[in-house]
């Protein structure tokens, strides 16, 4: 075989795939791919600090901020607790005046900065059954209500992250909320990329992914009649998975208890499929729901991403921002699927 026939067999099989919403680009190198059971072979950081050393175990012996929400067990044990984090990102303070030097603009960073709990050190989400899950959603759904209709506050983030890799500086499962006066700019990218798709479409393009990857199945981790859970197409790292409701809908704090619970079977499902197939990796999930700036987002469609840290961005993605995944999303979806 030729050394010329060699390289366009190498060019060919790797694939740039667009992002439907945000039109980024990614490479599924499929020339240099790993089967979906070496990933399982990573080792991540285990953080030796133990449970008598755990600031979460006991938040209010440890000095923590008072309780905004705690939840109880008929017993009087606590399930789950939100405080105000103790070194906040965003902290309360005067109007979101902006400053201005040279040609430099800024503000100060005023907002609210949160941890949302959970009772058990060892037990991480993944680990939880699905009333447990929903309990979870339950809590960011009611610290979502309390700060979003605050003076300067124009987007509610909610993210998890498990794993020093992933930016988890104490073990003890908690996830974070950071009520902020600007709206993030992957946020504005997706808010951009549905308004455009729907004026070109008439339709919006979350539900368009929603029910065809529904219809294909190939992709699908798991499914019930109100939530998917998919690998996205032009997925940014090997086993990445998105959950989002079937039903349009923009605005994740209008979820319903029933809601709740349909979500938490589905995404309580791609969290263990994930565990069992990547041996409790790294990872972050974050909710991207529509802006409380007071105007209306109709063509936005609220969801949640799983993003598992698989790869480490180099030289290429750090000069181009076009992020390099191992294995197709299909792969990973079907293995996925074998977790379960």
């Amino acid at each position: 075989m030729s050394e010329e026939k060699t390289a366009k067999e190498n060019v060919a099989a790797s694939e740039l795939r667009q992002d439907l919403v945000s039109g980024d680009w990614v490479v599924i190198a499929t020339g240099r791919a790993k089967r979906p059971d070496e990933f399982a072979n990573f080792q991540r950081a285990q953080d030796d600090r133990g449970i008598e050393n755990c600031l979460f175990e006991d938040p209010t012996a440890t000095g923590q901020e008072k309780d905004v929400l705690i939840y109880h067990k008929p017993d009087g044990d606590w399930t789950l607790r939100v405080f105000p984090n103790k070194f906040p990102a965003f902290s309360q303070g005067k109007s979101a005046r902006k400053i201005s030097e040279g040609p430099y603009a800024a503000m100060p960073g005023n907002g609210y900065h949160e941890i949302v709990v959970t009772r058990d050190h060892y037990r991480q989400l993944a680990m939880m059954d699905v009333m447990e899950v929903a309990e979870v959603i339950d809590a960011y759904q009611d610290r979502y209500l309390e700060h979003m209709s605050k003076k300067d506050v124009n987007y509610v983030a909610i993210f998890h992250n498990h794993g020093k890799e992933a930016g988890a500086s104490i073990p003890h499962p908690h996830s974070q909320l950071m009520a902020i006066p600007v709206i993030a700019p992957y946020i504005k990218l997706e808010l951009d990329g549905a308004e455009k798709y729907h004026k070109s479409n008439k339709h919006c393009v979350f539900c368009v992914m929603a029910e065809y990857e529904s219809d294909e199945k190939k992709r699908v981790v798991f499914e019930n009649e109100d939530f998917i859970a998919f690998c996205p197409f032009a997925s940014r790292a090997a086993f990445e998975v998105h959950v989002m409701p079937k039903k349009h809908s923009p605005y994740f704090e209008r979820i319903t208890d029933e809601q709740k619970v349909k979500l938490a079977e589905v995404f309580s499902k791609s969290l263990g499929a994930i565990y069992k197939a990547l041996n409790d990796p790294p990872y972050n999930f974050y909710i991207h729901s529509a802006p409380c700036d007071g105007k209306d987002y109709p063509h936005f469609h609220w969801h949640i991403e799983i993003l598992p840290h698989t790869s480490t961005w180099a030289g290429f993605e750090l000069d181009t921002g076009i992020e390099i995944s191992t294995l197709q999303p299909e792969v990973a979806a079907e293995y996925l699927r074998k977790q379960l």
